[in-house]
């Protein structure tokens, strides 16, 4: 097993998709999936909130790692990938072509961006 700073998004999705096979049982059903991929990116928009916004931290956030509910986010994220035959891969890279040509110049002229 490769270590996690060397973990390909390929290699992330086949992990999550064995586990799910050898302990999950099976996926949730992608609906359902979708409902718990807002509940956690609730969480993690609370605890970002929290740390880095305005809003003071409760007792219930103590504990909370940013790292761990970005983790929790892109686990489901991966679920759903799978279940949906994305390669997230391909997926991504197109994805970066397409920001690449679309945004070629367009942050760069934004008056707002500049120091």
């Amino acid at each position: 097993m490769q270590s996690p700073a060397d973990i390909s998004i390929r290699d992330a999705q086949e992990q999550v998709d064995q586990w799910i096979k050898t302990v999950g049982v099976r996926y949730f059903n992608e609906l359902t999936n979708l409902g718990i991929l807002m509940e956690e990116v609730g969480e993690l928009s609370r605890l970002m909130v929290r740390t880095y916004g305005e809003q003071s931290a409760k007792t219930s956030d103590q504990g909370k790692e940013l790292g761990d509910e970005m983790a929790d986010v892109l686990w489901v994220l991966i679920c759903l990938a799978n279940q949906t035959g994305v390669n997230l891969t391909d997926a991504f890279q197109k994805n970066m072509r397409k920001k690449t040509s679309r945004d070629a110049n367009r942050h760069r002229d934004n008056p707002r961006l500049k120091p």
